[in-house]
């Protein structure tokens, strides 16, 4: 064969590129696969590795409508509890009002009836006192026309000229009820105890006096038994605690309910001579 004669090449044709790289990825995964295989394995208690499929999360095209929608419903809640919370003051500064009002208008009403009982009381005081004038005036001109017509009875007591004004209501009622019943607890008007008397006689001049006789006792001013007045109040017993009162009705006597025996009776101060006496009128 001629040296010039055309020999054909043994070589192998050069690969491209591109294939090349495609052979050197696969052979990359298969070496891969081994080394996972080897290292399971390698390792008795390991799990078989199962094939799991991962899903990627789906972007909801809606969030920020649901966004805005959750910041509306908080601006909302914000906004009513803001308005809960002016009602809730306004509804403690109502109630605050309303309290400090009352408390005004119950201090205002007690002022005035204040200002109207001590009005009344004094009104009160001014007819006591001109009622007392009248008595003492009374009491001056029975004096003097009794000042030369006075005796003694025995008791030490002066015998006055009949009693006029109030002091006459008193005795005459008092004379009136002689012969009556007397009843304990006896107000009147068929039957009276000791006090219940008095208390009678003395309403007959516009004059309210206690109801028991240690009361009775204690009214009015006291006075000696040398110097007693029709209408005077005789008392038996201690001031304040006297266990029997009756009334002096001039002339040294006296009308008084005594006992359930007796009854109501006039009798002289020397029959049972009184402890002492009160002036009322």
């Amino acid at each position: 064969m001629s040296h010039t004669a055309h020999i054909p090449s043994h070589r192998k044709p050069r690969r491209s590129a591109s294939k090349l790289a495609v052979r050197a990825g696969v052979a990359g995964g298969v070496l891969s696969t081994l080394a996972m295989a080897g290292t399971a394995s390698a390792s008795p208690s390991a799990e078989p590795v199962a094939e799991t499929t991962l899903e990627m999360p789906v972007l909801n095209l809606d969030l920020a409508a649901e966004v805005s929608s959750a910041v509306t419903t908080a601006a909302e809640n914000t906004r009513a509890a803001a308005v809960e919370g002016e009602l809730t003051a306004q509804e403690e500064s109502a109630r605050t009002g309303a309290a400090a009002e009352a408390k005004k208008a119950k201090e205002d009403a007690q002022q005035k009836a204040d200002a109207e009982k001590k009005k009344a009381q004094e009104e009160a005081d001014r007819k006591a006192e001109a009622e007392r004038a009248n008595r003492s005036s009374a009491r001056a001109t029975l004096s003097t026309k009794s000042s030369g017509a006075t005796s003694s009875d025995g008791s030490g007591a002066s015998v006055a000229a009949p009693a006029t004004g109030s002091a006459a209501a008193i005795v005459n009622f008092a004379r009136a009820q002689v012969g009556k019943a007397y009843v304990m607890g006896g107000t009147g008007p068929s039957s009276f105890d000791c006090s219940g008397l008095v208390q009678a006689a003395y309403r007959q001049a516009g004059i309210s006096l206690p109801r028991m006789s240690q009361a009775q006792s204690s009214a009015g001013t006291s006075v000696s038994l040398s110097a007693l007045q029709p209408g005077d109040i005789l008392y038996w017993g201690s001031k304040g605690s006297a266990y029997h009162v009756a009334i002096y009705v001039g002339g040294g006597k006296f009308v008084g309910a005594q006992n359930p025996s007796t009854g109501i009776v006039e009798r002289s101060l020397s029959y049972d001579k009184p402890t002492g006496a009160v002036r009322v009128l």
